[in-house]
């Protein structure tokens, strides 16, 4: 196959609307997530959320959806995560991107400081499916199990 004639992903347009905090990025090249940056400072106390702005707005390619994930690192070591992970990012939304992040820590604040890492945006494709009301669903093998139904480990 031609690479060079293959189109490659649409770009993820970026607005800055801090211009002192750098581009988002992937901190490898091959990385699914690009780092989002917290706009200002913050102390979470343990047990406490606040909703920490990226300095950014974005604009999806079409089809895609923008999902914020927290980042592995800061949730083993300091218990930091996001209330509604992941965050979902619709293609049409041009706010700033914020995020909702959350300290676990049962008894240490967490500092987090304006330029820091804080989470990752993953952008997919995703199906855009219609709505249909039908008055019964076929059957499966699994049917309405969930929450534990296939047992505990």
């Amino acid at each position: 196959m031609d690479h060079a004639t293959t189109p490659g992903p649409a770009a993820l347009r970026v607005r800055r609307l801090d211009p002192d905090l750098p581009l988002p990025e992937r901190a490898h090249p091959d990385d699914a997530g690009i780092d989002l940056r917290a706009a200002a400072d913050v102390t979470l106390a343990p047990g406490r959320r606040a909703l920490v702005g990226t300095g950014i707005a974005i604009a999806l390619p079409a089809g895609t959806v923008g999902l914020v994930h927290p980042r592995s690192g800061l949730a083993a070591k300091h218990g930091l995560s996001i209330v509604n992970a992941p965050g979902t990012v619709d293609a049409g939304y041009r706010g700033e991107i914020k995020v909702c992040l959350v300290n676990l820590d049962p008894a240490e604040p967490i500092r987090i400081r304006r330029g820091d890492r804080i989470a990752q945006l993953v952008v997919q494709r995703v199906e855009l499916c219609p709505v249909v009301e039908v008055d019964a669903l076929e059957d499966t093998a699994r049917g309405a199990g969930g929450h534990g139904s296939t047992g505990v480990g």
